[in-house]
């Protein structure tokens, strides 16, 4: 198998009645509210706001088509997600869900329940880097810390269970799409309904399943208990956002090489010199930096992961174009740029003539004041790189405030 990073598409299970649930003149638990929003709301949006996420299936009951769109109501990117019907059991359901993801570009898959709202990036990341070196199926899961006694139908204890090698299944279980849509159409040749979940299929199946870390707060939601203890959860970190606010600071920096030529753009004023940068771009390193600055500040990768420097299209870009994106995914998370700070490292040319200018622009481009815009200047005393003038080097820090409910 190839190793790299892999098209990872996502199968939301949601068509459980949570008959466990209680209550149910409520409805389904994954449309039960916890903080404000249903469950399956929370659920979508870790997964929406996730950089790797490919294609997202949700498999829902035939019965629930309205449901489900009031709940998707407010969250961005739903308008993107392909839904499916699923069967009389969890196991038909995530079969439905792998036929119709099966019709898109994703070569991976990983299965969620709709009923673990509080799965992490973290969590994640480690899933799909262990699909990105080939593993065929991967279960996070959290080792069991209670324990753990055998019961016989008398009522009393028969033995104490070792812990040793002993584990909490949680999901997303994450598979190569082909093996284990293969697996569940196995399963169901041979009436085969009794897998507890997807890794057991795997397992039955003759796939590996490899092991990674999961998440204590991964919690499925089953009883009515769980619900409350969830809204009370969410409810409380609602309440302290409303008295600490998220202040969040991102850096970033970078170099170019230079090079002869007529002049440099730095913050995205051309000065006439006689070298200039040498990029993909203009090779705006004040601009660039500042980029990743902001995306540091809601987790949104790299400026190489938005316009990759093997995209043509980029070649000779003015880099105001790369900060403005910045920009406007900050605010997509729900964040306001309260300041933007770059420092030049260059030997030449002079930077002092052309700050105001550079402020203005920055003002411009981000939509801020020009008291919240600085641009400062150093030399490096004529030592390494840049004191021989063979590059110039620009660190950018960026303040943003987020929304209590930004992702």
């Amino acid at each position: 198998m190839t190793i790299g990073p892999k098209t990872i598409g996502i199968v939301i299970v949601a068509a459980g009645r949570g008959e466990r649930a209680g209550s149910p003149e409520d409805g389904p638990k994954q449309y039960r509210r916890i903080g404000s929003k249903p469950v399956i709301a929370h659920t979508l949006e870790r997964f929406l706001t996730w950089p790797r996420s490919g294609p997202i299936v949700v498999v829902i009951h035939p019965d629930d088509e309205a449901l489900f769109a009031a709940a998707t109501v407010g969250v961005k990117g739903a308008a993107g997600l392909i839904t499916t019907f699923g069967g009389e059991t969890r196991q038909r359901s995530v079969y439905e869900g792998l036929r119709a993801l099966s019709d898109t570009e994703a070569t991976h898959v990983m299965i969620h329940d709709a009923a673990r709202p509080f799965i992490d990036h973290g969590v994640l990341e480690r899933v799909a880097r262990a699909l990105d070196e080939g593993q065929d199926g991967v279960l996070p899961a959290v080792p069991v810390s209670d324990t753990l006694k055998r019961g016989g139908s008398d009522g009393l204890v028969h033995e104490t269970v070792p812990r040793a090698g002993l584990y909490t299944a949680q999901t997303p279980q994450s598979f190569v799409l082909s093996e284990i849509r293969t697996a569940h159409e196995k399963a169901a040749a041979l009436r085969r309904e009794d897998f507890t979940d997807d890794a057991s299929i795997a397992e039955w199946a003759g796939l590996p399943v490899t092991l990674v870390e999961g998440s204590i707060d991964n919690i499925k939601l089953t009883v009515k208990r769980d619900i409350a203890m969830a809204d009370e959860k969410l409810s409380q970190a609602t309440r302290a956002s409303t008295t600490l606010p998220d202040v969040r600071t991102g850096n970033g920096y970078d170099v170019h090489q230079l090079e002869p030529g007529d002049g440099v753009t730095l913050c995205g004023v051309f000065i006439p010199h006689d070298q200039k940068l040498s990029g993909h771009s203009d090779a705006d390193v004040a601009l660039h930096a500042l980029t990743d600055a902001l995306l540091a500040t809601c987790g949104a990768g790299d400026i190489g992961d938005h316009f990759p420097p093997s995209d043509m299209q980029w070649r000779g870009a003015p880099s105001k174009i790369f900060l403005d994106h910045a920009a406007k995914v900050v605010r997509e998370h729900g964040g306001t740029i309260m300041n933007a700070d770059i420092s030049l490292i260059a030997e030449a040319p002079k930077i002092a003539p052309h700050r105001q200018a550079m402020r203005e622009t920055l003002s411009g481009i981000l939509g801020i004041s020009i008291d919240r815009c600085s641009v400062k200047a150093t030399t490096n005393e004529k030592i390494g790189f840049i004191g021989r003038r063979e590059g110039i080097a620009a660190i950018a820090t960026a303040t943003v405030v987020y929304r209590g409910d930004a992702a």
